[in-house]
Order: structure tokens, then C-alpha cells, then sequence
């Protein structure tokens, strides 16, 4: 069934050697002895053994064992004890039906990713042929566009709102085929849809959970992958969390990727994917041909942190971590409110790090790109979101996740809007914003 997903590429991908080699030595017992891989010595190395500090002043350590661990070569889809840990946080959270379940074509399977765009994008490559038509949410993640882009020309926007993705308009596309289509190899029938049910970005939207169902229903119709990049999962601001769609997957087709990089480190670049074990076998493939396994360094430190806290630990951080970005929207909604009223439009975020604000101007691009760049002011402007990113867009995304509570209350935001009215007469308005934070301890 899954096979007539992949692309020739990944059909033909065949299983790379060294990657079996670590993995059959990962899972063995010290008194193996592998002649097999090229794998180095990991006593030549010098490093040793570490250590580093929590916030709280906990100290985690890195012995000799897991030190070796970290610097040596591992198997693909990750070392055990993430695995372990990535397995049981999604049986926790979403308790998928297909977790588990052995007799299940499409069982689920994990694997560790160098941050979730790294997984999103092996995905990508790995179910998507030139001249596919594929379904994305609209305004898109840039990053996501980037990978799309060059792996297809049709790519078919769905209308998104506050509330996520709209069914109605997905159904409305999906119209133009019969659901007997999928059958027929030669069909130019969308293979999959992909969406960011919460926090959206850059929109800050969020799927409800009515939408969701809707999806999932019209996904089963039209035998679509679903695609859910939920990065923001747990930024949502609204509790309780509202389910996932891989928590309502019977079936067996949604990819889900999920990151720490919201939570606990960007830098260290480890997310995760979870899917079909078919597909999810296919990217690991794909993956041994490339980076072959996320940062063994990355891996064993979050590891141990995670191992500290345990998974409850884990989801007081990740609760911890909302309630900042909450207080972080908060201010910036109260100086949108004061400076803004009347001269832009916006939502109110359900999660995530971002302000998606409307300015009464046709376009923004030139001013986000000059005008306000010159001021030492940075935002994005809207058609970076686009999948025409030539078309004129009035939105600009604004971020509340970095700037300081000094850096905020400091900083003067002039945005100089040109309203353009013919070719002879342009008019200026200077507005002028100051984005003063309140107390966000």
C-alpha cells in the first residue's frame, strides 16, 4: 500500500551498510565482536567524559560509557534511550491507535531527526515526484516552502483562517477528482496534505478540534497523507491541549513532526518523526544517504536531561515555557492595541511566537525590506509566506519569542507606510510604534 508513495528515488534507496552495522552493535551485547563496520575507535578520541549545570543548578553528567556514545557512530533512527523516551511522550500525549500495534500495516514508528525540518524535509523527498500536485495550508511556513518549491511546480494552496485550515475549502479543491482516483496510478490526484495545527506560522492560528475531524474524514475520502508539523504543540495557550491527528489516526496516514527546539535547545537540532513504519523506514534510508543519523553528542545530552526530569519533569518545563510566551503575547497584544488601533488589523495568537498583523497598505514588502530595515528594525514581511511570493501582500509577521524586556521597552519601531495613490501623488504616513513590555517574569 505505502510503496506507490515514495518517489523513484527512495524506491530504488538501497539499505546503506555502515548505518546496519551501528545499529546491530547498538543493540547487541559488549560481548559482540564486529569486524564489520568502519566504524573508528573511539579511544582515540579526546574527549572523555563531561558535565554542565541546570537552571536549577542540577548537575547532569556524561560518563565514560555514554561519553563514547555520544562520539561514536549510531544507528539511524536514533540512540535507544531518546527513542524510548520519544515513544512513550507520544503513547502519553496522543496514544495513537496505531502505537504499538503490531498486526497494523501502518504502525507506528519514530525517528530522530537533526531538528523537524530536517525530518519534513526528508518527507518531502522521500513521497514527492516532479509534477505532483500537492495540498498546503495558506499563508505556509517559509521553510516549508523552500523544500516544496523545487520538488514540485503544483503546488495547490488551502485557505487557512484563525481557526487553522478550512475543511470547506479543502473539500471544494479536492472536488475536481472522484475519490475512485486514487486508485489509478496515472491520476494527478493530491498525495498528501500538509498544515501546522497549532501556532500556526506565521499566523499564530490554531486547528480546532472540529476542523481536525473534518480533515481526517475528507483525508480518508481522497486517501491523502496528512502532514502535521506541530513544532508549537506545546505553546498552545488554551488548555487543555486540543488532540492531535495522530492521535485520531486509525489508519495509519499521518507524518507527524515534533521538535525540542521550541523547549529546550535550537542549537542542539534534534526533532522527531512519527508516522507509518513503512514511510518512516523509507526516510530512515534516505536519511543513512545524507547526515545518516542526528548529532550522537545532541542526542546522549538531551538525553540525560530527559532522563532527570523524566517525562512528567519534561511537561512542567514544556508548561513552564507556555505560560512565558503567553506573557510575551500578552504585551505585545497591549502595545498593538495602543499603537496600532485603527491603522492595522490582527488575530488574537492560540499559541506559538507570532503576531500576524495587517497593515492598510496594498504591500509590505519594501517597507519591511528598506524602509524599516533601515531604522535597525526587523520583521518578515508577508508574501515570504506565499506560495506566489511575487504577489503584493499587506501582513507582516512580527515575533514576541526573542527580544529582551530591556531591548523591547527601548526599542522605537517606526514603520513608514507609503500609500501609494496614483503615479504622480505618494503619500507617507509615519507610524510610530513603541512596544513597551510589561512585566513578563
Amino acid at each position: 500500500t505505502f510503496i506507490v508513495v515514495f518517489n523513484l528515488l527512495l524506491r530504488s534507496r538501497p539499505q546503506f551498510s555502515l548505518s546496519f552495522s551501528a545499529a546491530i552493535v547498538q543493540q547487541s551485547p559488549p560481548s559482540l565482536i564486529s569486524m564489520a563496520g568502519g566504524m573508528p575507535n573511539v579511544n582515540t578520541f579526546p574527549l572523555v567524559e563531561g558535565s554542565f549545570k541546570l537552571k536549577d543548578g542540577t548537575e547532569i553528567v556524561i560518563d565514560k560509557k555514554s561519553m563514547k556514545q555520544a562520539l561514536q557512530y549510531s544507528a539511524t533512527q536514533g540512540i535507544p534511550e531518546l527513542l524510548s523516551f520519544v515513544y512513550k511522550l507520544q503513547f502519553r500525549i496522543h496514544d495513537p491507535p496505531t502505537y504499538n500495534n503490531i498486526n497494523h500495516p501502518g504502525q507506528m514508528e519514530c525517528i530522530i531527526t537533526n531538528g523537524s525540518q530536517d525530518g519534513l524535509c526528508k518527507v518531502f523527498e522521500a513521497i514527492t515526484n516532479e509534477g505532483d500536485n500537492i495540498l498546503l495550508e495558506h499563508p505556509c511556513y517559509s521553510g516549508t516552502l523552500a523544500i516544496a518549491r523545487p520538488l514540485t511546480k503544483n503546488i495547490i494552496p488551502v485557505r487557512s483562517d484563525m481557526d487553522g485550515l478550512d475543511p470547506d475549502h479543502l473539500e471544494e479543491i479536492l472536488s475536481k477528482w472522484s475519490p475512485s482516483d486514487v486508485k489509478d496510478p496515472e491520476s494527478s490526484i493530491p498525495k498528501f496534505l500538509y498544515c501546522i495545527p497549532n501556532g500556526g506560522n506565521p499566523t499564530g492560528s490554531g486547528l480546532t478540534l472540529e476542523r481536525k475531524k473534518r480533515i481526517y474524514d475528507i483525508a480518508r475520502k481522497y486517501d491523502l497523507l496528512i502532514l502535521e508539523d506541530d513544532p508549537y504543540f506545546f505553546i498552545q495557550f488554551n488548555k487543555p491541549y486540543v488532540p492531535s491527528l495522530l492521535s485520531m489516526d486509525e489508519d495509519g496516514r499521518v507524518i507527524r513532526f515534533d521538535s525540542f527546539s521550541k523547549l529546550l535547545s535550537s542549537g542542539m537540532r534534534v526533532g522527531f518523526v512519527s508516522g507509518p513504519r513503512p514511510i518512516i523506514d523509507r526516510v530512515a534510508l534516505h536519511m543513512q544517504c545524507s547526515g545518516m543519523h542526528t548529532s550522537g553528542m545532541s542526542q546522549v545530552t538531551l538525553s540525560k536531561i530527559l532522563e532527570h526530569w523524566g517525562h512528567d519533569g519534561f511537561l512542567k518545563h514544556a508548561e513552564k515555557t507556555s505560560e512565558f510566551y503567553l506573557k510575551r503575547r500578552e504585551s505585545c497584544l497591549a502595545a498593538a492595541e495602543k499603537h496600532l488601533k485603527g491603522l492595522a488589523e490582527w488575530t488574537i495568537p492560540s499559541g506559538g511566537m507570532f503576531l500576524w498583523i495587517k497593515l492598510n497598505i496594498e504591500d509590505t514588502f519594501q517597507l519591511i525590506t528598506v524602509k524599516a530595515r533601515a531604522k535597525n528594525i526587523l520583521f518578515v514581511p508577508g508574501n515570504a509566506f506565499l506560495i506566489n511570493e511575487d504577489e503584493s501582500c499587506p501582513y507582516i509577521r512580527a515575533s514576541y519569542s526573542s527580544c529582551t524586556e530591556e531591548e523591547m521597552d527601548v526599542v522605537r519601531l517606526p514603520l513608514f507606510i507609503g500609500l501609494q495613490r496614483n503615479s504622480i501623488e505618494t503619500m507617507s504616513l509615519c507610524l510610530y510604534v513603541h512596544l513597551s513590555v510589561h512585566d513578563v517574569k
